[in-house]
């Protein structure tokens, strides 16, 4: 009886014949499991970091118009007046350029040829006028009509920036991403949009 026994676990334990063989081995199977899950799991981790990292990026600038918008505001930076405080369009770039270098560091020829970011300083002499939409041409950004030109004392004026952050997960890509430009079949940018109005002190 004990050597019947001993005979069936055998058979039990080694199946007969390759393919048999092949379905019992249960060695492998984790390994296979982790195979099939870790590229997916890895996309999802990588799409959630990289919308984290989006997120601080579009707060930093937003807190970047913030802070150039009170200097225009107070006279910290006034334009064609004469006084010490002027800037020029490339300078005022420069100085946003510093305030998000943390995170978005421009390019070389970024502050005298725009790539990434678009920014947009205005004199509103009739509110009744006042942009509020993102311009654009076709499902590009329309740039055409961007100024350098802040107001003076008592003016009110309006400073919106832009920044075309590249979405490098496909995975969320088709869901944030808003720019198409000219023959590009696959959109890539996210715009990321900050804008201040004020009007300016008597100083």
């Amino acid at each position: 009886m004990a050597t019947e026994r001993k005979a069936s676990s055998l058979r039990n334990r080694a199946p007969r014949g390759l393919f048999g063989r092949l379905l019992g081995d249960r060695g492998g199977a984790t390994a296979m499991e982790f195979a099939l899950l870790a590229l997916p799991f890895c996309v999802i981790i990588f799409a959630s970091i990289e919308t984290f990292v989006a997120f601080a990026g579009e707060q930093l600038l937003a807190n970047a118009t913030d802070t150039l918008a009170r200097k225009i505001r107070t006279g910290e930076i006034t334009f064609n007046q004469g006084k010490p405080t002027d800037m020029t369009q490339a300078q005022f770039r420069q100085a946003f350029c510093d305030e998000i270098a943390i995170m978005m560091t421009c390019s070389a020829t970024e502050v005298a040829q725009p790539a990434k970011l678009y920014l947009d300083v205005r004199n509103i002499a009739d509110l009744s006028n006042f942009p509020d939409a993102v311009p654009r041409s076709g499902s590009d950004l329309d740039t055409s009509g961007f100024l350098f030109a802040p107001g003076g004392p008592r003016d009110f004026t309006m400073v919106r920036a832009y920044y075309r952050w590249e979405v490098m997960t496909d995975l969320v890509r088709p869901l944030v991403t808003k720019l198409r430009p000219a023959g590009d079949s696959m959109p890539r940018d996210y715009l990321m949009v900050a804008t201040a109005t004020f009007l300016n002190e008597d100083y």
